[in-house]
This record gives C-alpha cells, sequence and structure tokens, in this order.
C-alpha cells in the first residue's frame, strides 16, 4: 500500500464522532417537512414554478443542489485504494455481493410484499406503483460518503473501507441504470430509459469526474492538508443543499402528506427490515468465513447503508418532486442515521460473539 493511500484512509476515519448536522439529521429532516409544507401552503406558485424549472426531464434547481451533496462527498474516495481490493478480498467479495446482487433485490421483494399488499389498502391507489419504485431507487446504490464514519464507530480497518467506497464508486457507474431498469421493469413500471441514462451521467459519471480531477489538482497544489480543509470547509454545504432539496420537495408534497400522515411510518418499514436483513447478512457472511471482526463491521455498515441523495435526485427526474418514489427516496433520509447508529450499536455489541465465531 503506497504511503498517499495509507494517509487517504487514516484521514477518511480520523473524526470520532458524528459531527452537527449528521448527529441530528433526522431531526433536521423533520424540521425541512414541516417548513416545506408550510412553505408550499404559503408560497404555492412559488413552489409550483421550481418544480417546472426543467430540461430534458431535469429540474434544474435540484441538479444544481445534488452537486452540492455529491461532489463534496466523492471528493474523499482515492481511486488509488482501488489497488488495495485484493488484500480483503472475502470482506470485498461478501459487501459486494449484498450491495449489488441481494440488496436491490430484496427491497424490491419488500416493497411488492408490504405496499403492494399489505399496506395497499392503506395507500393512495395511484402511488402504489410509485412508492415501491422510490425504495427500488433507495437500494439500488450504497453509501458512499456517511460509511467512513459508520466504519470508524465500528473500529473499521480504514484501508478496508477506502477500497471498498472506491470500487462501489466504480461498480455504480455501470451498474445503476441496469439494475435500476430491470426492477422497475419486473414492477410493471415503464422505464423512462433516456432520463434514467441522463440521470446517471449527471448524478454519477458527472459529479465522479468533477470531484477526482478537483482532489487531484488539490494534493498538486496544497497536498493532503488542502485536501483536509477543503473537506472541512464543504462539509455542511453539502448537508445543507439536501435540506434546502427536501424542503422544495415537501413544499410540493405537503398536501398529500397532510392527508396521508400514515404513509410515511408505512414507508418506513421495508426500510428498517431491508437495512437490518442485509447488515445482518454481511455481518454473518463475514464471520462464516473466518474474516476479521475489523472487516466485518464495516461490510455490514456498508451492506445495509443507502445512497440517498443520489435516489432523490433519480427519483425527482425520473417521476417528478409531486410523486410517491420522490416521497419514498426521502423517507430513507429521515430514518438514516438511527438505524444505522443502531446497526453500530449491535455490531460493537456482539464483537466477543463474533470473535468466538473466529477461534
Amino acid at each position: 500500500m503506497t504511503e498517499t493511500t495509507m494517509e487517504s484512509a487514516a484521514r477518511a476515519q480520523r473524526p470520532s464522532k458524528l459531527g452537527l448536522f449528521e448527529r441530528w439529521l433526522t431531526l433536521w429532516v423533520g424540521l425541512c417537512i414541516v417548513v416545506g409544507i408550510a412553505l408550499g401552503q404559503v408560497l404555492p406558485t412559488l413552489f409550483h414554478a421550481i418544480g417546472d424549472a426543467t430540461i430534458a426531464q431535469v429540474n434544474l434547481p435540484v441538479a444544481v443542489l445534488v452537486w452540492l451533496m455529491i461532489i463534496p462527498m466523492l471528493l474523499k474516495v482515492d481511486p488509488a485504494a482501488l489497488r488495495e481490493v485484493g488484500a480483503h478480498w472475502r470482506g470485498i467479495a461478501t459487501t459486494v455481493g449484498v450491495n449489488w446482487l441481494i440488496k436491490p433485490f430484496s427491497m424490491a421483494l419488500l416493497g411488492w410484499i408490504f405496499i403492494g399488499i399489505v399496506f395497499r389498502p392503506f395507500l393512495p391507489s395511484g402511488q402504489i406503483d410509485s412508492y415501491i419504485a422510490g425504495l427500488i431507487l433507495l437500494a439500488a446504490a450504497p453509501c458512499t460518503a456517511m460509511v467512513f464514519v459508520w466504519s470508524h464507530l465500528v473500529d473499521g480497518e480504514p484501508h478496508f473501507t477506502l477500497s471498498q467506497v472506491a470500487l462501489n464508486d466504480s461498480i455504480m457507474i455501470i451498474a445503476f441504470a441496469p439494475i435500476v431498469g430491470l426492477l422497475l421493469g419486473l414492477s410493471s413500471i415503464t422505464v423512462p430509459w433516456s432520463t434514467l441514462i441522463l440521470s446517471v451521467a449527471l448524478y454519477i459519471v458527472i459529479p465522479v469526474a468533477i470531484a477526482q480531477s478537483w482532489r487531484a489538482s488539490l494534493l498538486r497544489s496544497g497536498g493532503q492538508a488542502l485536501l483536509d480543509r477543503t473537506l472541512r470547509t464543504l462539509g455542511p454545504l453539502s448537508l445543507t443543499a439536501l435540506l434546502l432539496t427536501l424542503v422544495l420537495l415537501f413544499g410540493l408534497q405537503g398536501q398529500q402528506i397532510v392527508s396521508q400522515p400514515l404513509v410515511i411510518a408505512m414507508l418506513a418499514v421495508p426500510i428498517l427490515i431491508q437495512v437490518y436483513l442485509n447488515a445482518g447478512l454481511a455481518y454473518w457472511v463475514n464471520r462464516r468465513l473466518g474474516v476479521d471482526w475489523c472487516i466485518a463491521g464495516p461490510s455490514a455498515l456498508i451492506g445495509a447503508s443507502n445512497f440517498f441523495e443520489l435516489a432523490v435526485a433519480t427519483a425527482i427526474a425520473l417521476f417528478g418532486f409531486q410523486s410517491g418514489a420522490a416521497l419514498a427516496t426521502v423517507v430513507g433520509v429521515l430514518v438514516e442515521v438511527p438505524v444505522m447508529l443502531s446497526v453500530v450499536r449491535i455490531v460493537r455489541s456482539s464483537r466477543s460473539w463474533y470473535e468466538r465465531g473466529m477461534a
């Protein structure tokens, strides 16, 4: 492993706890719901004008906000870490299998069961397919940034986390659109392929290219110290952009939420089951394969987490601000921090059990 990659991995996991925005993300999202609904009722014309500001089915204000969300996160990823994938191949294989072969399909199944059957009588009939589509989008790509925090909280091996995230980002460029298209097609949901491919270009390919070019420029100009300062500066901007996106979303979704307050709780059920199912599966498989606990912990967390920023943007592009799909992805944002912190606690408290199985 090169010195640069080792330093990058160590710095990626340097924070010992969640920052203010991350720790209270669920509260901020809750406030965005209230503020967005209130503003949507007071200024409906403004919100509808923003919702209609589109070119080629892409909402321009949302596109700008998503770039502000995603690019700072992608700056953390060192592509050189891909050289280290072989050093932790069993943990890498487990996480990749759960992320790309299990998670999207298990979420689709849970969506069909809970939204399509169990909760169908209590949900708006015209939004059932859209809710399922949003759940599929939520599970179709693994988290890129927050996993560095989760990994540190379980004393995860930093080089494994960095290489796994770099590999997932590379896979996402190729696999996101086909998996989403396949699962939406199996759900009998019409797939606007041109919009889906455009979303992949706008929200994955171009941000990755910009982030990596910017990262290289920062390292050339001021080294790792300049990169670290830039990441600290951009951190609050990224989450602020997410919160502004949610205000816009709830400003247009407000009437539906007010009339159907239990929709959010029902959408949360398959999301919660999916997180615990996939985290538990990755953790158990790693134990069976004899993988060290410091690898299994971040593997379980990466296997369970979702790239909700990408999901929100793609749902809006494909189905619109007022769609059930957009609302379903936002529910993922709402539950992300508390549910992932609970997985962290489970992983840490089960360390002795895990390591007994290694004997």
